[in-house]
């Protein structure tokens, strides 16, 4: 499986066809992945210690892999998810549309802008 949590991702088929949201899990046992907003079914239950008020709930449900694409972030396109040997011999994602490499170019500006606004 291609996906991995915190992708964005867009669905291609279903009822939430177009919907965009982060990967929250993944389960590779099952092919499904659980996506942030898509999917979203609602829940009655009783009363309990956890929730003692009870109510309506709403929860993010899996649905399988194969119905959604991994938004490539330079063209806000579906994209395909490839693998290509890095310099050290280390396997890297890159987007098939775009050839964009993901993995380390958006970890490390994550890690920039945090380390930039604490100090």
């Amino acid at each position: 499986m291609k996906i991995i949590k915190k992708d964005t991702v867009m669905v291609i088929a279903g009822r939430d066809k177009g919907k965009t949201g982060e990967v929250l899990a993944v389960m590779p046992e099952n092919n499904m992945v659980v996506v942030e907003g898509v999917n979203v079914v609602k829940r009655h239950t009783k009363p309990s210690q956890v929730n003692p008020k009870g109510g309506i709930i709403e929860i993010n449900k899996p649905l399988d892999a194969s119905k959604v694409m991994v938004v490539d972030p330079t063209t806000k396109k579906p994209a395909r998810i490839g693998y290509k040997l890095g310099a050290k011999g280390k396997k890297e994602r890159i987007y098939k549309v775009s050839k964009f490499k993901n993995a380390k170019v958006k970890k490390e500006t994550k890690k920039a802008e945090t380390k930039g606004g604490k100090k």
